[in-house]
Parts: structure tokens; sequence; C-alpha cells
């Protein structure tokens, strides 16, 4: 039997949704995030960076952008104990720039993925997953990295049964 975890790093208060800015309490990505384990179980880890993007939105990604035009490796609160336990692992982030948030990488390039399972997952407001799944091939070495997910962020919170189909038979 399969040990899952599903890690992902998501944004709640000011995001971009349908052409404007609205406050959401649960950012999308973790609302998929739960989804995937209603469905198939597994962990839930959230990654959760030192410093904190800004709260306004337009900020937060003109910051993003700086963090991918430079390659940052934002630094990360806390990490897992047991990741070598899991074989698969669900990824998941919001599309900025058209990848994952730079902190993603942080995340999995600390840990050797050979012999895992990578399954990618995102929300978006209209750019799919961008070029996050040939991100993680380069960079999760003697992994396997499935196709991923993309769900429109205004959305998720109707997505789960789509969500939950699509988790069962990833993998």
């Amino acid at each position: 039997m399969a040990r899952i975890l599903i890690v992902y790093y998501s944004r709640k208060g000011e995001n971009y949704w349908n052409g404007g800015i609205k406050r959401i309490a649960k950012g999308n990505t973790e609302r998929v995030a739960e989804f995937i384990q209603n469905a198939v179980g597994g962990d839930l880890f959230e990654v959760d960076t030192v410093q904190s993007y800004d709260k306004d939105y337009y900020k937060c990604i003109y910051e993003a952008k700086k963090e991918l035009q430079s390659n940052a490796r934002p630094e990360i609160k806390v990490y897992p104990d047991n990741f070598e336990e899991y074989d698969t692992i669900f990824v998941g982030y919001p599309n900025w720039w058209g990848t994952m948030p730079m902190c993603m990488f942080t995340f999995i390039e600390k840990y050797d993925m050979d012999g895992k399972m990578i399954i990618p997952f995102c929300t978006n407001e209209g750019s799919g997953m961008g070029s996050s799944e040939c991100d993680l091939k380069k960079i999760c070495k003697g992994a396997i990295v499935k196709s991923g997910l993309a769900i429109h962020g205004a959305e998720a919170e109707q997505s789960e049964s789509k969500v939950a189909a699509w988790a069962k038979k990833s993998f």
C-alpha cells in the first residue's frame, strides 16, 4: 500500500479571482489538497515560508516574479520529519508566472526523489500547469512524474468530484 504525502503551498487572503481580487479564508490549493486527502488518504503538509509574501495580491505577485527571475530559494519554516517514508507525493501549488512558487523548489530540492512517484496539481486563473511538470521532471531525478491536474482557482471549492476522480486514477 502506498504511503502518500500531499505537500502544498497555498495563498489565503487576497487572490486573483475571475478578473478581479477576492479575499478568501482558505487558499484554493489547500482546498484541492484536502479533496485529494479525502479521496485517497495520506498526510497533508503545508509549506510555509520564513519570509511571508505580502498580503496585497499585486505586491505578492511582484515578489514572486522577482524570486523567479533570480532563481531564489525562499527559506521554509519546517519540513516533515519522515519524508523518506513516503513513496507517493502529491505536489500542489498555485501557478505563479508559469510554474510553481519558488518555495516549492526549495522544498523539493531538499530531498532525494529517486524511486518516488510525484503527482503534481495546481490552481490557476487560466494558465494551467505552465512549465511546472517539466520543472518537476528536471529536479526530481529518478522519480516518476505523472501528468498533473490544473484546477481553475475560482472553481476550486466546487471541484471535489473532479479532483477525487483524478486522484484515484493517478497511481
